[in-house]
């Protein structure tokens, strides 16, 4: 029988769908008169002055909001080929990539911080709960924006965004004429893809979208095989001019290179062995993925705004792979360890729901927003222990073998939550160029862990914490703003859905952050810049306890100091620039680690995984009616691969280049080159930090795309 407190927790879903449905009963009857066909389009000259809903829930956009956001629109996604959402996201500013098998290849680094507890990645605004790796969405067919936050967000999005938030926003239902296209993709290393998408009305209140994708390589790796495929669609009722219900359902199927890298060999890593890959002959990795979700907004008023969305998300993941490698001077060969077979059966369910009003404060324009958020989430995990070893194999012929493990692939433990939070924003304007933004989050979370095989419970905890942001926009022309901000944020000490009993005991490691920036339009609107200078420093990071180093303790500080620049700018009328730059340093401020059972400070080193300085630029030239010639550079500074900063991961830069050729109005056909001069490098370190992942090679794409 359901107890008060989960009747209590459900009706909290339908009250919010329920009131703005029955409010407007009558319009269902309304005719299409009252809604005449409406197209969106994005002008890419006007980033800066459209609404973004990742920064704030007032729909500010850039120029209004006190915080560094960046949008990657559309436009740009196509234009620069990028197929993958990691692709798109690291030409952010700013934003680098750490990604492994480990993680689900979704590890990123911001603003000194690294991995899933510090930058929180959303699909159109909802976060999947917990921290772990996250494994969707992957493809850009069906992505309509990229919004990336960067800095403390706890008071929009919650715990777990000290470095920043990623907001994948999907392409939507528009009224209007039904339009399509297709895509067909080559290349080199056996790549082949497919795609198609299609949207507008159904009739004069029924919209749809919908986009199909899927693709398959040979990788850049022995063995590097990977194939995909993404399903996103969309269904929405426009039941009056005042209220729009969707339905969407968003489903993934991945089985990416069964790849782990290269190990070091007397003291490097030789390019003769570039393209080995050391994993077991039978090894697995794939992720399966959904998301759906039921949103209604209600606009009563002019001045009033309420949305609700109720979602399920559920996500399974496995690996089978042999991940540890070592090379061993005394016999030539690498020896392989860490046979892991790994299960994620994880679900999600869920309510956000806010409301926006517009009016006066104290005689002042006023715009304030109040919601809650809550969700119940389950996370199994089975595994073998992660013990067993292949043989050892020729660093130059490796024969790949066999998984094999003396452990059982068993259900280990799950761990639940219930989270729920309570937020608040307000933008005042205390004039007609200065105007206040702040805003309050508090979330709870009670998690409890089970333990299966013993049929007990670890651990069952509540933990809390409390976001907040003030600051501060000054219009110093309609094109221009400079702004201020103090945040509060924080981050689970580890990840809650991997939460034991030994670190249940730690508190969320706060953060504070005070940033400065200006923004500005230029050009006439066709071309924008922006710079931005911040500090933050979190406390209470984790570390091996010296008495025993099985054991985590929560010590010490991390700070980071840095600036960030971007520009978009049109060179000649023919000619589009879009460059941006991060500087930054990051160090431990106190923080002691166990190295062999003894105490070995690491103040003033710099966190693993943190590139100093990282740029990326792109430049697009119409050279003759229906050419377009296009190309840009990826560059991605030293990082260590260790606390002890003993080993250093160099820099390095890629160059892509494309030449498209509009064949017709409505087709299209390009040549791609990505990493053009084969450039040999690194993206990460894998767990040892002696253990680094090679980067792919060159490769060559040519792409038909045709819209009708």
């Amino acid at each position: 029988m359901p107890t008060p407190k989960s009747r209590a927790f459900r009706g909290a879903f339908a009250v919010p769908f329920l009131t703005p449905l029955l409010a407007a009963q009558p319009a269902l009857a309304q005719t299409a008169a009252t809604l005449p066909p409406v197209i969106v389009t994005a002008d890419p000259s006007l980033r800066l002055e459209r609404a973004t809903s990742t920064g704030s829930n007032l729909d500010l956009t850039p120029l209004q909001t006190p915080a560094s956001i960046e949008v990657i629109d559309r436009q740009q996604l196509e234009s620069r080929g990028d197929a993958t959402v990691m692709d798109a996201i690291t030409r952010a500013t700013g934003i680098s990539s750490m990604g492994h098998p480990g993680n689900s290849g979704s590890a990123l680094s911001a603003r000194g911080f690294t991995d899933a507890t510090s930058i929180m990645r959303l699909y159109d605004g909802t976060r999947q709960y917990g921290n772990v790796s996250v494994s969707f969405p992957f493809d850009t067919w069906s992505v309509e924006r990229i919004e990336v936050l960067r800095g403390p967000a706890s008071v929009i999005h919650g715990d777990g965004a000290i470095g920043g938030v990623i907001n994948i926003v999907p392409r939507k239902p528009t009224r209007g004429p039904i339009r399509s296209e297709i895509q067909a993709t080559v290349g080199t290393d056996g790549k082949r893809a497919l795609a198609y998408g299609s949207g507008g009305s159904i009739s004069d209140v029924l919209s749809y979208r919908l986009d199909v994708s899927g693709d398959r390589s040979d990788g850049w790796v022995a063995r590097g095989d990977s194939r995909n495929v993404n399903f996103s669609g969309a269904v929405q009722l426009d039941v009056s001019p005042d209220l729009q219900v969707k339905f969407s359902h968003a489903q993934g199927q991945q089985k990416p290179m069964r790849y782990a890298g290269i190990p070091m060999i007397n003291g490097g890593f030789p390019q003769a062995i570039r393209e080995q890959n050391y994993n077991v002959l039978d090894s697995a990795i794939e992720y399966r993925d959904r998301w759906s979700e039921l949103a209604v907004q209600w606009t009563p008023n002019a001045g009033t705004l309420v949305r609700s969305k109720l979602y399920h998300i559920g996500s399974d993941r496995y690996w089978r792979n042999t991940e540890a490698f070592t090379y061993n001077p005394a016999t030539g060969l690498i020896d392989r360890a860490d046979n892991t077979e790994i299960g994620h059966d994880q679900y999600q369910v869920g309510n956000t729901t806010d409301a926006s009003f517009t009016g006066r404060l104290f005689g002042l324009p006023n715009q304030v927003s109040v919601g809650f958020d809550i969700n119940k989430t389950s996370f199994q995990h089975t595994n073998n222990t992660y013990a067993g070893t292949s043989p050892s194999v020729d660093p130059f012929d490796p024969v790949p073998g066999y998984y094999s493990s003396p452990f059982l692939f068993i259900p280990r433990y799950r761990n639940r939550a219930e989270q729920h939070a309570l937020f608040a924003e307000d933008r005042i304007e205390i004039s007609d160029r200065l105007s206040l933004v702040g805003g309050l989050r508090y979330d709870s979370a009670r998690v409890d862990r089970q333990n299966l095989i013993a049929g007990t419970q670890d651990f069952a905890k509540t933990y809390s914490s409390v976001g907040a942001r003030l600051g501060a926009v000054y219009m110093v022309r309609p094109d221009t703003s400079v702004y201020g901000q103090l945040s509060r944020a924080a981050d689970p000490a580890r990840s809650l859905m991997f939460m034991t009993a030994a670190n249940s005991v730690y508190d969320f490691t706060m953060g504070r952050q005070v940033e400065i920036g200006i923004k500005q339009s230029i050009l006439d609107k066709k071309g924008e810049w922006s710079l931005a200078a911040y500090h933050i420093a979190k406390k209470n990071l984790m570390t091996r306890d010296n008495a025993n180093p099985s054991l985590w303790i929560q010590v010490g500080q991390q700070s980071t100091r840095g600036i960030e620049g971007a520009l978009s700018l049109p060179v000649a009328s023919t000619v589009q620039l879009d460059a941006n730059v991060a500087l930054l340093k990051a160090r431990y401020d106190d923080f002691t680690e166990s190295v062999g059972g003894a105490a070995v400070s690491r103040v003033r080193n710099a966190p693993p995984n943190v590139p100093k300085r990282q740029a990326n630029l792109w430049l697009g030239w119409k050279a003759l009616p229906g050419w377009t010639i296009s190309g840009g550079l990826r560059y991605v500074g030293e990082r260590f691969a260790n606390s002890a900063n003993t080993i250093l991961l160099p820099s390095y830069t890629t160059a892509d280049l494309a030449v498209q050729w509009q064949v017709r109005p409505d087709t299209t056909l390009t040549l791609r080159g990505a990493n053009v001069f084969d450039r040999y490098y690194f993206t990460t370190a894998y767990y040892s930090g002696t253990q680094w992942l090679v980067g792919e090679g060159r490769r060559i794409e040519l792409t038909v795309n045709h819209k009708f």
